[in-house]
C-alpha cells in the first residue's frame, strides 16, 4: 500500500489532492483542525475507492504539531511516500496594526510546521532511496506584497526552501516540488479578509481547485521543481524579473489593498 500525507486536509485544494492521489491509489493520511470535515473526506475516499484513510486533527499553528503529525504516523507504521505540504493562510492589512499574534500562527503554518514536517520526513525517505514532497507556495513568492507583507515573504521561503531541497536530495531518488498557484476559488480569500480588494474584484482569471491539483500532480510526477498554473500566472510571476521592483511593489500594494 502506498501513502500520502496532507496537511490543510479539510477544504480547498487539500481536499482535492486526497481525492486525486485516492484514486491514484494512494492512501491518504488526512491532517487539519476541523475533524468532522476530514472524517467526512473519510467516508468519501472509502465510498469512491475502496480505501481507508486516516484522520490526524492537528492545529499545525501550534509548535510541536509536526513533531506530534510525525509520531502519530510512525505509531500506525505507515511508510509516507508523497508529503504534501498544502496547508496555510494568509492575512490582509498593514502589519503594524494587524495582531503579531496572527502574524506569528501565520509564520508557524506557512513556514515552520511546513519545514519540521520536511525535515522529520525527508529522514525516513532519504533511508529507504524514495519518495515525493510537494510544497505549496504561490505566485507571492516571486515578489513583495504590501499589505500582504509576511505572507508573501513566507511563501518566498516556501519556494527557496523547496529549491534548495530539491538539489539536496535528487541523489537519494527524492523529488522535492514546489506548486506556486495564483488566484484560486478557494476559501483563501475569505479567511485572509481581502474579498474587498481589487485583486479579488479583478480575480476573473481564477483557476479552479481541481486544475490546479490537477498541474500540481503531474509537476511532481514529471520531477518538475517548480511549477507555476496558468499560463497568464506564469507570465506575470516571471515578468517579475525585468520589471522594476519600485514598481511591484506599487501594483501589489494596488491589488491587495482592501477598499
Amino acid at each position: 500500500m502506498k501513502y500520502v500525507l496532507i496537511t490543510g486536509a479539510s477544504t480547498g485544494l487539500g481536499k482535492d489532492f486526497a481525492i486525486s492521489l485516492a484514486k491514484m491509489g494512494y492512501s491518504p493520511v488526512l491532517v487539519a483542525r476541523n475533524i468532522d470535515r476530514l472524517k467526512s473526506l473519510a467516508s468519501e475516499i472509502k465510498l469512491k475507492f475502496g480505501l481507508d484513510s486516516f484522520v490526524i486533527a492537528e492545529d499545525l499553528s501550534k509548535q510541536g504539531a509536526a513533531e506530534k503529525i510525525y509520531k502519530a504516523v510512525k505509531k500506525l507504521k505507515l511508510p509516507i511516500n508523497i508529503l504534501v505540504n498544502n496547508a496555510g493562510y494568509g492575512l490582509n492589512g498593514e502589519f503594524h496594526k494587524n495582531s503579531f499574534d496572527e502574524e506569528s500562527k501565520m509564520i508557524q503554518v506557512n513556514v515552520t510546521t511546513l519545514t519540521e514536517l520536511c525535515h522529520l520526513f525527508l529522514q525516513d525517505m532519504v533511508s529507504r532511496k524514495e519518495g515525493y514532497i510537494l510544497n505549496v507556495a504561490s505566485t507571492a513568492a516571486f515578489q513583495p506584497g504590501p499589505f500582504m507583507t509576511n505572507y508573501y515573504a513566507t511563501k518566498a521561503y516556501v519556494l527557496s526552501l523547496s529549491e534548495g531541497l530539491a538539489e539536496e536530495v535528487k541523489d537519494y531518488g527524492i523529488t522535492v516540488s514546489c506548486l506556486c498557484p495564483g488566484p484560486t476559488k478557494t476559501e483563501f480569500f475569505e479567511r485572509a479578509k481581502m474579498s474587498g480588494s481589487k485583486l479579488v474584484k479583478s480575480s476573473f482569471l481564477a483557476m479552479d481547485s481541481q486544475e490546479v491539483v490537477d498541474i500540481g500532480l503531474n509537476a511532481l510526477f514529471a520531477k518538475r521543481v517548480v511549477k507555476i498554473p496558468g499560463f497568464i500566472n506564469f507570465i506575470l510571476a516571471e515578468s517579475v524579473r525585468f520589471t522594476p521592483r519600485f514598481l511591484i511593489r506599487k501594483i501589489a500594494k494596488f491589488l491587495n489593498k482592501v477598499g
